[in-house]
């Protein structure tokens, strides 16, 4: 498992290739946009000199993992020598079908195809290749370098095999790999979306507003960040797109999501990534404040 590509250069996409990196590996990072891989090599050049402030790494080290990666704007040639392939991209079900569909005839046979897909049944996804053993879901948290857990999910047809190497290749890299069955939300999600909608019903339902929801999570059940402040950490329209896998895939109304999430989404509220969403990034992600519509 010594050369590893990694689709989509977003946030999880550089993550994912700034980690194997780091490891030694020799990463291909592979997107379509060039101006995403020219932001990604400075978010991870950025994120190594932190780690280099902390004392974790060394400027040697930094220089080594940067070596290490390489990128590519076009896919067939960007996996071509590929034992490992992550694919990072968009949590889009009809993007990852055509991204794995394309990556099983551009691979070789023994290729392992793994998805960092936080919902999407790895099962459905293997389905439209000629490897089902050997498609695997391998979903890391953000911020990838520091979370230290992996969920390695298997599908219906995962092999024994597939599973060890991937386990295993995962505390190679330092993390703590937790094997779970292919069910909509895997783990991390089925509990952790719930939590988040019925944050988000009980400030729509005017129980309380977003500081005080947070602050009660946080103090009284000791959660490092609050449900609506990691909502928008994660992404609204990431949260929206897990709750509807959730509640497609099992016909319960418990994973409906709430409406105002639906409509922030649908105005373009996402967190973080826009600028706003429960709070306001105008000032930076340390100086949030609530936004205007919640304060």
């Amino acid at each position: 498992m010594k050369n590893i590509s990694v689709i989509g250069s977003g946030t999880m996409g550089n993550g994912i290739a700034h980690t194997f990196a780091q490891f030694g590996h020799q990463v291909n990072l592979v997107d379509i946009n060039k101006e995403a891989l020219e932001k990604a090599i400075n978010t991870i050049s950025k994120n190594l000199d932190r780690q280099i402030t902390k004392g974790t790494i060394t400027e040697v080290q930094k220089v080594e993992t940067l070596k290490n990666i390489t990128v590519f704007t076009d896919m067939q040639s960007g996996v071509a020598s590929a034992d490992l392939i992550v694919e990072a991209a968009t949590e889009n079900l009809d993007l990852k079908l055509k991204i794995f569909k394309d990556l099983d005839a551009f691979v070789k046979p023994q290729t392992i195809l793994a998805s960092n897909t936080s919902s999407i049944s790895i099962t459905k996804i293997a389905s439209v290749t000629n490897r089902g053993d050997k498609v695997i879901g391998m979903h890391f948290m953000n911020p990838v370098p520091v979370m230290k857990l992996v969920e390695v999910i298997r599908g219906y047809a995962t092999s024994d095999e597939t599973t060890a190497t991937v386990m295993a290749l995962s505390k190679q890299l330092e993390k703590a790999p937790v094997e779970v069955n292919d069910y909509p939300g895997f783990v991390a999600n089925r509990i952790l979306m719930p939590m988040i909608n019925e944050a988000i019903y009980t400030l729509y339902e005017n129980v309380a507003g977003v500081e005080e929801i947070d602050t009660v999570m946080k103090l009284g059940m000791a959660h490092p960040m609050g449900p609506l402040q990691l909502a928008d950490f994660i992404g609204l329209d990431v949260c929206l797109a897990i709750l509807r896998v959730l509640h497609d895939g099992f016909g319960n109304p418990k994973y409906a999501p709430c409406p105002l999430l639906v409509n922030m989404v649908t105005a373009g509220n996402k967190g973080i990534k826009s600028g706003e969403g429960f709070y306001n990034y105008a000032n930076g992600v340390k100086e949030a404040k609530v936004a205007g519509k919640f304060s």
